[in-house]
């Protein structure tokens, strides 16, 4: 008996961890869409929520509660099983990510020595749920979406793959939290101001691939709502739609959180005295602050990108993965690996 205690333990800390990160992606995005729609109307010089709460604050949190009392519509024809499941499969990986991130200083949910591996399995395990959603809906627009979303998604998980491997091999481990670490003691240990110019090379490439991943402007062709009514989700309502669109808008901070954590230190400070000397509680809320503000930068950046740049054509889209990213990933990570045979291992 005396034994099941530390199991259910760490059964409850799991739960406390796993309903922490689900409240904080919650309201990350319910901020980063209004936000984008702020950022929208500053840059296209157009009139962004003003009104409900005060200055538009509450307007996405009124949005929420109308989709949630929407009525919940499967069309005719559908597989209802599968247009049931299929935003949930799109939403969970984007939740399992969270579970390797580390958020501050004793704030990982789960520490892996594989990473960064488990980050590039998960994530590409939304592309299921959309296939399945566009193919499940009946609608020849939504299997078209679907298909975008496939070739779209399959194709720039290799950029992703070869961008991520860069930062792994300058690290030399596949564990975030040892990768974090290396980037402790001040803003010239972070990854990004090493290895000069694989690393920002990789960088830009993975920024790149995971907007495309993303479905972020210009590369949101998989809805391309002037093509194809609205993608893979035309024919969701309610809650259903809700998860696509609380994916879709968690993914922005994702992909901010893994440059942040890959790239820019995660949540060590840019100079040891404005944080990193901190233990216990405090040396976690203030790293835990340092990994939100740098990842929320990333995120201006990301809403800044699309609000800016028109949808590119879909040949477009991947020509710029097959003939320009793969084949310079290739050749990053071959420089990459002589930096490290002939300079840092001479």
């Amino acid at each position: 008996m005396n034994n099941i205690w530390p199991f259910l333990w760490q059964l409850i800390k799991l739960g406390i961890g796993a309903v922490a990160v689900l409240l904080f992606m919650m309201t990350a995005v319910l901020y980063i869409v209004l936000k984008l729609r702020w950022v929208i109307g500053k840059i296209q010089s157009r009139i962004g929520p003003n009104r409900t709460g005060g200055n538009g604050w509450a307007q996405t949190i009124a949005d929420a509660l109308k989709l949630f009392q929407k009525e919940d519509i499967i069309p005719k024809g559908a597989d209802r099983w599968l247009f049931t499941v299929a935003p949930a499969m799109v939403f969970v990986p984007v939740y399992l990510v969270y579970a390797v991130i580390p958020f501050g200083d004793g704030l990982t949910a789960s520490k892996m020595n594989v990473g960064v591996v488990y980050l590039g399995a998960v994530s590409c395990m939304a592309v299921i749920g959309i296939v399945i959603g566009g193919w499940a809906s009946n609608n020849r627009w939504s299997l078209l979406g679907a298909f975008r979303a496939a070739s779209q998604l399959i194709a720039y998980e290799i950029p992703v793959a070869l961008a991520l491997c860069v930062p792994v091999m300058i690290a030399g481990s596949l564990d975030l939290t040892e990768i974090v670490g290396l980037q402790g003691g001040g803003i010239q240990n972070w990854i990004i101001f090493k290895a000069w110019p694989m690393i920002p090379l990789a960088f830009l490439m993975l920024f790149i691939a995971e907007l495309a991943e993303i479905n972020v402007a210009p590369f949101d062709i998989t809805e391309a709502e002037s093509e194809l009514v609205a993608g893979f989700n035309t024919e969701y309502s309610g809650m259903k739609f809700a998860l696509f669109f609380l994916a879709e808008f968690a993914e922005s901070f994702t992909l901010a959180a893994i440059l942040v954590t890959l790239f820019f230190g995660g949540p060590s400070a840019p100079l040891p005295i404005l944080g990193d000397t901190l233990t216990g509680a405090w040396g976690s809320i203030v790293s835990l602050l340092w990994f939100i503000f740098k990842s929320w930068l990333l995120v201006l950046v990301i809403l800044w990108i699309r609000s800016t740049l028109p949808r590119v054509r879909m040949d477009k889209l991947m020509n710029l993965c097959w003939k320009c990213l793969i084949p310079t990933g290739l050749a990053n990570i071959m420089l990459t690996a002589l930096y490290i045979v002939f300079w840092v291992n001479k």
